[in-house]
């Protein structure tokens, strides 16, 4: 979804409260019509990802950030996945890097294997989605400790944790 106005009225719709936010809850619901279906820690860890006042929930403006980045990641998986309906390792490698991620090899065999649901080397689109979820949110924490914005961090054990969880 680009335009405004569409976007707008889809992200009325799901506002059945009428609140101006949406939930994890309704935002799980209103993706899954859309054929994508994700545990609701996935959808939480998204609007987590755009919840720029940190009040739990997504307004209009922050779902607009995150529809941008979900299109990027469908359009990545579109160009690469050649009618098959999934992308293999090598693919899910070069999406990564469309998509601005750049992994050592550890780490993306690492990833790799915890986003393959069925452990068939065959990485479907919301499982990718899903995989950048879980990068972006990453980096996005690693920088909040990258004070000096060196690529590198040093973590007290409290700050640890916190990442942990």
């Amino acid at each position: 979804m680009e335009n405004t106005t569409m976007l707008r009225e889809w992200f009325e719709r799901v506002d059945s409260e009428k609140t101006g936010n949406i939930t994890a809850t309704q935002l799980k619901s209103a993706l899954a019509v859309g054929n994508l279906e994700f545990p609701l820690s996935v959808v939480q860890q998204m609007i987590r990802m755009y919840d720029f006042d940190r009040n739990g929930t997504m307004s209009f403006d922050e779902f607009v950030g995150l529809n941008k980045f979900l299109l990027k990641v469908q359009q990545a998986f579109a160009d690469l996945e050649r009618g098959r309906g999934y992308l293999v390792p090598d693919d899910v490698y070069e999406g990564l890097v469309k998509i601005g991620f750049a992994l050592d090899s550890p780490s993306f065999c690492t990833v790799c294997e915890s986003f393959d649901q069925k452990k068939n080397g065959r990485i479907r689109l919301d499982d990718f989605i899903s995989l950048c979820i879980f990068v972006q949110s990453s980096r996005n924490l690693f920088n909040s400790f990258d004070t000096t914005k060196q690529g590198r961090v040093t973590l007290d054990f409290n700050q640890f944790v916190y990442c942990s969880k």
